[in-house]
C-alpha cells in the first residue's frame, strides 16, 4: 500500500492529496474528460510529497494552456480576481459590472451622509424599486477569510444609512438591501451573523448557487486578468481605462488599440476572448 502524499497549503498546513479534487478542479476549466485525463496523467509525474498548492496550480495552468488557452483562463479565475488589486479598486468596478449584468444601474465610490457620520459606499446598484449599497472586501492572499467583525461593522453602516431616502438615477429611494461582497472565503460566524441580521452575502464560494465563481461561469463575467494572451502591463492598461470584463473587449474592440500591439497579437487576444465567452455559453447549454 502506497503512503499518502501531502500537499502544503499557502498557510503552511499540510493536507492529504486527493486526486478526485484535482480532477474536479481541472474539469471546471471547460476541458473535455479526455483532455482532463491527459493533463492529470501528466501532472502525476510532477507531484511529490510536500508539493505546494501554488506549484500544483502552476503545473495545471501550464498543461491546460497547452491544451487550449481558454482552459487555462477559466482555471485561473480565482487568481484573476486577486489580480484586480492590490487595493481592490478594480474589484469594486468588477462588482458594479456584475450588478449591471443583472439589469442594475450602478455607481462606485459614493460618499453618503448617514444619520451620524458620512460613509463611502463602494457600489450603489438600483433597479426598479430596489436600492442596494454594497461593501467590497477585497483580499489578495490565497486562503484569506472574512471574519465576523466585517458584517458586524457593515451592519452599523447599513443602520446609519437607513434613516432617509437617497436620490440616484432620477428617483428617490430608501436603502433596500446591504450587500457584503468578497473574492475571499467567509467564516461560519460571518455567515451566521449576516443571515441573522439580513445582510446579503456573496463570496468566492458562497452562497453555493449564487457565489462569485458560479455567477462568473454562468454569465461569462470573466475579468480581463483571466486572459493568458495579455501581459501584466497590458492588463493594467485595460483596467485603468475601465475595460474590466473580457466581454468589454468584445463589445468595444477599440480598447485593444490602447495596448499598441501588433495586429497578430490583437487577433490572438480577440480569439481567446471570443473562445472564453463562447465556451462558457456552450457549457451552460449542455
Amino acid at each position: 500500500m502506497n503512503s499518502p502524499i501531502y500537499v502544503t497549503k499557502f498557510s503552511g498546513e499540510r493536507v492529504e492529496f486527493k486526486p478526485e479534487s484535482l480532477i474536479n478542479s481541472l474539469s471546471k476549466s471547460g476541458a473535455s474528460p479526455q483532455q482532463v485525463n491527459t493533463v492529470f496523467n501528466e501532472m502525476q509525474k510532477h507531484i511529490y510529497n510536500g508539493i505546494t498548492t501554488r506549484q500544483l496550480y502552476q503545473i495545471a495552468f501550464k498543461l491546460l494552456k497547452q491544451q487550449r488557452n481558454v482552459f487555462a483562463a477559466r482555471y485561473s479565475l480565482k487568481k484573476a480576481l486577486r489580480d484586480l488589486g492590490p487595493a481592490g479598486y478594480y474589484f469594486e468596478r468588477w462588482v458594479a459590472k456584475l450588478f449591471h449584468h443583472y439589469g442594475y444601474k450602478t455607481l462606485t465610490g459614493q460618499v453618503l451622509q448617514g444619520k451620524a457620520v458620512t460613509h463611502e459606499v463602494d457600489v450603489v446598484a438600483q433597479k426598479d424599486d430596489k436600492l442596494i449599497f454594497a461593501e467590497c472586501k477585497f483580499r489578495n492572499t490565497v486562503d484569506a477569510k472574512i471574519s465576523v467583525t466585517n458584517p458586524m461593522y457593515f451592519l452599523s453602516r447599513v443602520k446609519d444609512l437607513s434613516n432617509k431616502p437617497f436620490s440616484f438615477f432620477g428617483s428617490e429611494q430608501h436603502l433596500s438591501e446591504g450587500w457584503l461582497i468578497s473574492n475571499a472565503y467567509l467564516t461560519k460566524d460571518a455567515i451566521s451573523f449576516a443571515e441573522c441580521y439580513d445582510i446579503k452575502l456573496m463570496a468566492w464560494d458562497y452562497p453555493p448557487e449564487k457565489s462569485i465563481k458560479y455567477r462568473v461561469d454562468l454569465g461569462a463575467l470573466y475579468p480581463v486578468t483571466c486572459l493568458t494572451t495579455l501581459t501584466i502591463a497590458e492588463k493594467e492598461t485595460l483596467l485603468k481605462n475601465n475595460c474590466i470584463l473580457v466581454k468589454d473587449i468584445l463589445d468595444r474592440k477599440k480598447y485593444l488599440q490602447l495596448l499598441k500591439v501588433s495586429q497578430k497579437k490583437t487577433d490572438r487576444i480577440l480569439k481567446e476572448a471570443e473562445e472564453l465567452v463562447n465556451l462558457t455559453s456552450a457549457n451552460n447549454e449542455e
